[in-house]
């Protein structure tokens, strides 16, 4: 990190730093794998397919600092950058994602911080997701730390949306054609009807077997 004055003291703090945001995401993907296990022993079904975690490169942390207008310190890192540790949740269904949110929210620890409903409210783009901004302790041995963690929650087919709309994106640096935007808006209505029928087919399955 070419920006950090006293190389030795601010590496370890990084790697201190890593390690909290790294405990973060075990914590919360516990909680999920014991959440998805219960789904399965009382309901026998999974609300989740998969689930992606990540920590953000210093480089993209230092970049999102200069954009903020701040010094790329770990101080500011920690107290404005939220999305440094992010887990997303993939699930089959609309419904999935409520409920894992609500789950989530009712757990004693975590405590909600935001909540931005993209699938309500889609981006102007179409992009769909829920985001749900947490605190999480993590008990250090001599302290505890409350670590921020961005949840995305979306359908598998958001995410395909999503994971297409960021490579557009960063292939045209932003400037992405008008024709691409409008066909990425018309894919977008197809992914939200997609959802759409395939729930309601689920709940006739399920209702015909009740």
């Amino acid at each position: 990190m070419e920006y950090i004055n006293d190389a030795d003291f601010e590496a370890r703090r990084w790697r201190e730093a890593s390690l909290i945001y790294n405990s973060a995401l075990k914590e919360i993907g516990t909680k999920l794998e014991i959440l998805n296990d219960e789904f399965q022993h009382v309901h026998r079904y999974n609300p989740i397919e998969h689930i992606k975690s990540r920590i953000k490169t210093s480089e993209s942390i230092a970049k999102k600092l200069k954009k903020y207008g701040c010094e790329p310190t770990i101080e500011n890192m920690m107290k404005y950058v939220n999305d440094i540790a992010g887990i997303r949740i993939i699930c089959s269904f609309t419904t999935d994602i409520y409920r894992l949110a609500e789950m989530l929210e009712r757990q004693s620890d975590i405590f909600v911080i935001s909540v931005k409903d993209y699938i309500k409210s889609p981006k102007p783009s179409g992009y769909k997701s829920y985001h749900m901004l947490v605190s999480i302790p993590i008990f250090l041995s001599e302290r505890r730390v409350d670590t921020k963690v961005e949840i995305q929650i979306r359908t598998v087919a958001m995410d395909f949306w999503a994971s297409l709309e960021h490579k557009i994106n960063y292939k045209f640096e932003t400037n992405v054609p008008e024709h691409i935007k409008e066909e990425l808006y018309a894919c977008a209505r197809m992914v939200s009807e997609l959802d759409a029928k395939m729930l309601s087919l689920n709940e006739e399955v399920h209702s015909l077997l009740a």
